[in-house]
């Protein structure tokens, strides 16, 4: 029961709450749709945490995606040994240097006193959040060898069940423990997704490509 609740339940309920939530904060609070950076009150340690893990994740995020849409072509390119090493090194490299980079992040957030007054206590559920989530994904990609291949025999199809509204829970079920709890921490990522920073995916200054230019004027009151 807890299983059919955890892999067949929870993962519409976040969703339903990203895209609510998502929604919500839209429409209530869209000027808030922002990192806040804490760049001017510490460089050094931001920039060292924040460029491995941005790099890290977002290939990994990606490779996760082109698995789940092109399963076969995944399978055919694992079908020589060599591109299969070389993709599984290259994966647990990747998944290493994000680790490293939101470890930094979480150490910064820790030990630097402005960072952290001017933090809130969802930064720190979803840093520590997203550092469960690449610790978990390096345990999986050193204990439970050949991701590539059960990524496209068993995350693949149990994501497309969830898709038709037939969970087929068997999938996850059957995956070691600590790679069960890297799916469910996925899907609370998702949860959380529009209650935190995370919403500034959404920020990426796109319309600057094409919107009017601005005329900035500097004013400054005279003195008397």
């Amino acid at each position: 029961m807890l299983d059919l609740f955890l892999y067949g339940v929870f993962p519409y309920v976040a969703l339903a709450l990203a895209l609510v939530g998502g929604l919500w904060r839209y429409f209530r609070d869209r000027f808030s749709f922002s990192a806040f950076s804490s760049q001017l009150l510490e460089n050094r340690s931001l920039f060292w945490g924040s460029v491995p893990w941005h790099y890290g994740i977002v290939i990994l995020l990606v490779g996760h995606l082109i698995g789940w849409l092109i399963p076969a072509g995944v399978a055919a390119f694992n079908a020589v040994p060599l591109r299969l090493y070389i993709l599984e090194i290259t994966a647990l490299g990747l998944g290493l240097l994000a680790l490293v980079g939101i470890a930094i992040l979480l150490y910064r957030r820790a030990v630097n006193p402005r960072v952290r007054a001017a933090g809130t206590a969802m930064d720190v559920v979803l840093v520590v959040l997203l550092l469960a989530q690449a610790a978990l994904g390096v345990y999986t990609a050193v204990f439970v060898r050949w991701g590539s291949w059960w990524y496209i025999s068993n995350a693949v199809p149990y994501l497309n069940s969830l898709l038709v509204l037939n969970p087929q829970i068997q999938y996850a079920t059957s995956l070691p423990l600590l790679t069960q709890l890297h799916v469910l921490n996925a899907f609370l990522l998702v949860a959380v997704f529009p209650f935190s920073r995370l919403i500034h995916v959404f920020t990426y200054p796109i319309t600057y490509l094409w919107r009017p230019y601005i005329n900035v004027i500097w004013y400054r009151r005279s003195r008397n």
